[in-house]
């Protein structure tokens, strides 16, 4: 073996094989695919066999990856369909760091040529550190072919994930690494296939859902005409990025993104005030004091020794003492034949066990002066032992659990109520995160400036209305203010100092939401700024959805305090969204709103649009994010041919039959542009309607996620 031959490592995941090794096909297959490549590329490959089961998946996985040991490449086989046991696609896909679309791009494209149910794997391929990991189909055809078609380029994608020098590696330009690796580019056809079939890409059908003669823009050139170079803001336009570099992921996706990077939620112990409402139970509470400590009466009237053994309180009895609601001290303890007035709430007389109701008495005598009662008749000799009587703890045992973890400390009063009532003073709750608000943007001027906007100016509206939002649903917040587009370093500075919480106060943001500066534009900034200047990841860049495509997501690392050299960097979120006005508020909602739930301990997982946290006994699982309801379109709704649209309506109950309907706020169901701030002015909801063609009928039931509270219709004449 060459001493520069790359080390190659095949896993094969499967159940039967793991049982019985003999009956593995794959493994030889694989490792004479390799060895076809030459001693100058590749060594001998070892081989391994697991179930399949995820967490053996990633152990082997890890094994050749993350030691001193490591290897170039490791190919899994099996786990990749659609069956209940396929897992290898998820037990991958979180180990890997870089990912690589091209090489699956490239099986899933031979594969095809060889049959259509192709279509029905599901690799994954990528970089984790120095090793790339690459998923091939169970069937030793099928792992074959794929491997076949991406192995000539295997040895410069491993040299490169291993550290090789990229410069020199590409020195003598694509052709020769092409003639290196033994491949050929596809010659250039004058017939195009693109432009064979250019007019597919110009269906106009949908264009009547943007109407004031706004068209969708579109691109009249395919990825392959417009070559990606660099995201270096100072690169110069030759190297500027002619198309977005980040995969586009559908809606699900990216919420399961941001719940995976979302950090757990913060404990802290506070004083039991009404700023806890909001807030939530991070640790389970129990009853410091009974409720009632005492036996009390629960009616104003007359306290009394009552007997089982028969009728011993109807007669004229003497009144030895009276005890109200706010007496304290030592009580008088009730001797036999004597009664004692008392109030509701009051606590009985040593001795005394019942309480007869004042309606069942009559005054018998005064005082010599006149000034109390002497004597008093009861009428009734039906009063029972603990009739009219709370006993201690009757209400709230000693002891008894009163709030659980999870539980949310309402506006309605109940919560505080129960801490209150039981003496309690501090509780422990998830700490609400702080967010911070940048706008972005040369052309941005502030809402409230008095002076008349000049050229391309135009308020900063997007700002106020996230804050605003954002205190609505009870997050502290911090005003950013406006970054400048030019020079680049102003926007870092804004974002550290938002960070740090420099020149805004002593609260430093856990979160900060950016709009603008996420599109293609040469002075669309934040991308750039998060990954090379913070030094952030970008989990997504793009979102199949309508409005808020290039909406972004990212964390950055951060060290609390400088001072503080032990201490480990945390992560903070970045949410940057885009800068026209509905595209912000559609996406703070159903991106941001989830994530900040998490964080405040709402819940700890963020499932594909059914977000769950702990249910309340007996009842339905509560959402993160906003409530998702079922609504009836009162006229045909424009839809989107690729893209799920999240329509702004306004959502009314009819008192006619009791269901919810939905009206768009814009005019006839169209009108609704991202950069149309108006139609978000009088919305409660966002519709989903997912991508077809035409229009979606009048009368037909689609979700809704609601934004604010449903009104009533108003009675037709």
């Amino acid at each position: 073996m060459a001493d520069n031959a790359l080390q190659a490592a095949i896993l094969i995941v499967s159940d039967t094989a793991s049982q019985d090794p003999s009956s593995d096909r794959v493994g030889d297959t694989l490792t004479a695919t390799i060895s076809t490549e030459g001693s100058n590329n590749w060594g001998q490959p070892v081989i391994k066999i697991v179930p399949d089961n995820v967490l053996e998946i990633q152990r082997a996985i890890c094994d050749w990856t993350d030691g001193p040991n490591w290897v170039n490449l490791v190919l899994v086989s099996g786990g990749t369909g659609f069956a209940l046991k396929d897992n290898t696609p998820e037990a991958v896909s979180p180990l890997i760091h870089r990912h690589a679309s091209g090489l699956v791009h490239g099986m899933l494209a031979a594969s095809l040529k060889v049959t259509p149910f192709a279509m029905m794997s599901r690799p994954v391929a990528g970089v984790r550190d120095k090793t790339l990991l690459v998923t091939l189909p169970g069937s030793p055809k099928g792992a074959k072919e794929n491997l076949e078609a991406i192995i000539k380029l295997l040895p410069h994608a491993c040299s490169q994930a291993a550290g090789a020098n990229s410069r020199s590696l590409h020195a003598g330009g694509v052709k020769k690494l092409e003639a290196e690796a033994g491949v050929s580019s596809p010659a250039a056809s004058k017939a195009d296939p693109h432009h064979q079939h250019h007019h597919h890409h110009h269906d106009h059908s949908h264009s009547h859902g943007h109407g004031h003669g706004h068209v969708v823009p579109r691109a009249h050139t395919s990825p392959s005409e417009r070559p990606q170079q660099s995201n270096d803001p100072n690169a110069g336009p030759t190297r500027r990025y002619r198309e977005s570099p980040y995969p586009m992921l559908s809606v699900d996706e990216a919420l399961q993104l941001i719940s995976q990077h979302t950090p757990e939620p913060t404990i802290i112990e506070v004083p039991v005030t009404t700023a806890l409402v909001g807030s939530v139970i991070a640790e389970d509470v129990y009853a410091g004091e009974a409720v009632p400590a005492y036996r009390a009466s629960i009616v104003d009237g007359y306290a009394v020794i009552a007997s089982d053994a028969g009728p011993n309180t109807k007669g004229i009895f003497p009144v030895a003492s009276i005890t109200h609601a706010n007496e304290g001290g030592t009580l008088t303890p009730l001797e036999p034949g004597t009664i004692a007035r008392i109030t509701t709430g009051a606590p009985l007389p040593p001795n005394a066990n019942a309480v007869v109701m004042v309606e069942d008495t009559i005054l018998a005598s005064t005082t010599p002066d006149g000034s109390e009662e002497a004597t008093i008749e009861i009428l009734t000799g039906e009063i029972k032992p603990h009739e009219n009587v709370r006993e201690p703890g009757s209400d709230i045992a000693l002891g008894s659990l009163i709030l659980q973890k999870g539980d949310v400390i309402t506006s309605v009063g109940g919560e505080i109520g129960l801490l209150a009532a039981t003496g309690t003073q501090t509780v422990k709750v998830y700490k609400k995160p702080c967010i911070g608000v940048l706008s972005t943007g040369d052309e941005l001027v502030e809402h409230n400036d008095p002076r008349p906007l000049q050229g391309g100016q135009i308020r900063d509206s997007n700002r106020p209305s996230l804050l605003s939002c954002l205190t609505s649903w009870g997050f502290p917040t911090i005003d950013l203010g406006i970054a400048r587009d030019t020079p680049i370093g102003a926007l870092e500075q804004s974002l550290r100092d938002g960070l740090r919480g420099v020149g805004i106060g002593a609260n430093a943001a856990d979160v900060i939401i950016t709009t603008g500066g996420v599109s293609m534009g040469e002075l669309d900034l934040l991308k750039p700024t998060i990954e090379r200047s913070l030094g952030g990841t970008i989990h997504f860049g793009r979102v199949a959805m309508k409005p808020g495509k290039p909406t972004t997501f990212a964390t950055v690392p951060f060290k609390p305090s400088s001072s503080a050299q032990q201490q480990e960097r945390e992560s903070k979120l970045i949410f940057s969204l885009p800068g026209n006005p509905a595209s912000a508020l559609v996406t703070l909602n159903l991106f941001v709103l989830p994530s900040l739930h998490k964080l405040m301990g709402m819940g700890t997982g963020m499932g594909t649009g059914s977000h769950k946290r702990r249910p309340p006994p007996g009842g339905a699982p509560v959402s993160l994010g906003l409530p998702l309801v079922s609504v009836t379109l009162r006229h045909p709704f424009p839809v989107d041919a690729k893209r799920t649209e999240y329509h702004r309506a306004v959502v009314t109950a009819s008192r006619a039959d009791g269901r919810l309907y939905a009206m768009s706020t814009g005019l006839e169901g169209v009108g609704q542009r991202s950069s149309r701030v108006g139609s978000l002015a009088s919305a409660n909801a966002l519709l989903v309607l997912r991508p077809g063609s035409g229009k979606m009928d009048k009368g037909a039931l689609v979700e809704a996620l609601m934004m604010g509270g449903v009104v009533a219709e108003e009675d037709e004449e």
